[in-house]
């Protein structure tokens, strides 16, 4: 069966090319739900609601499992689904875990108690609604402990990106960035915590400095996924990918061209 990745827009995009690269063969179905992105800027219900709504999209094409590969809706919507409405034999999963195991240098997996780690000072960038959740700290607090986190809500950054406006975007992260610094001058590592940044994350890097390892989810939401599939075969199937938006068709696929640098067709979803 094909996985299904799902983002409100296209940053999912950054996560469906790296899982592409590690696993050519398997079929993959990705959604963007351009009609209504951003996500980061609507209350949790609506965010809870579109989210369910995309997800179904994706089940009805054959996806039993599927990658909320959207920070906005990974960090209000995964953990209730999961919890109050998935049936038995479907699979959601987010991008936050695997992204704080790698932060805190957890293997895959491990639900062992929290315990020290060697860094203690964590910027997070990402978008005001996933910042409000307070998400990527509680699931940090599940893995390790004594570690800071600053969080700088990013907002007018998905958007600049969406419209391929990238002066402005690299503006926005100069001062996203400058304000953070200001509150915590001296971290350790930065998690972009928006599937839409590492476009943007050469930009980061240098306003942070050298000093700031910066963390992006694609190759690690990848990498992650690889293991899950190893543990749970059923869910591969070799094939295609298709791409679908809920948005104009080619006004998404001309904008992904862009985002990505390299030709991209979407179908109507």
């Amino acid at each position: 069966m094909p996985i299904g990745i799902f983002d409100s827009g296209l940053g999912g995009l950054t996560v469906q090319q790296e899982i592409a690269s590690r696993i050519p063969d398997q079929s993959l179905v990705y959604l963007g739900d351009n009609k209504y992105a951003p996500y980061g800027v609507r209350d949790h219900e609506q965010i809870y609601s579109l989210t369910q709504n995309a997800i179904e999209r994706l089940w009805n094409a054959g996806c039993d499992l599927v990658i909320v590969a959207c920070n906005t809706a990974s960090a209000v919507a995964v953990k209730r689904m999961q919890e109050e409405w998935l049936p038995e034999k479907k699979r959601v999963l987010g991008v936050f875990v695997p992204l704080i195991e790698a932060v805190t240098e957890r293997q895959w997996g491990d639900n062992s108690s929290p315990k020290e780690v060697d860094v203690k000072q964590v910027a997070l960038f990402a978008t005001p609604a996933t910042v409000a959740t307070r998400a990527f700290q509680r699931e940090l607090a599940f893995r390790a402990i004594g570690v800071d986190v600053e969080a700088q809500p990013c907002g007018g950054l998905v958007d600049a990106i969406e419209e391929n406006d990238f002066e402005l975007a690299e503006a926005l992260v100069q001062s996203h960035v400058s304000a953070l610094l200001r509150r915590m001058p001296n971290p350790q590592a930065a998690v972009l915590g928006c599937t839409h940044y590492p476009i943007l994350k050469k930009c980061f890097e240098k306003a942070l400095g050298s000093n700031v390892q910066v963390y992006s989810q694609g190759r690690i939401v990848a990498e992650s996924l690889m293991h899950y599939l190893n543990r749970h075969p059923r869910f591969t199937e070799k094939g295609d990918t298709l791409f679908l938006t809920t948005g104009d068709v080619d006004k998404v696929s001309l904008a992904a061209t862009r985002f990505l640098g390299k030709k991209m067709l979407f179908k109507s979803a």
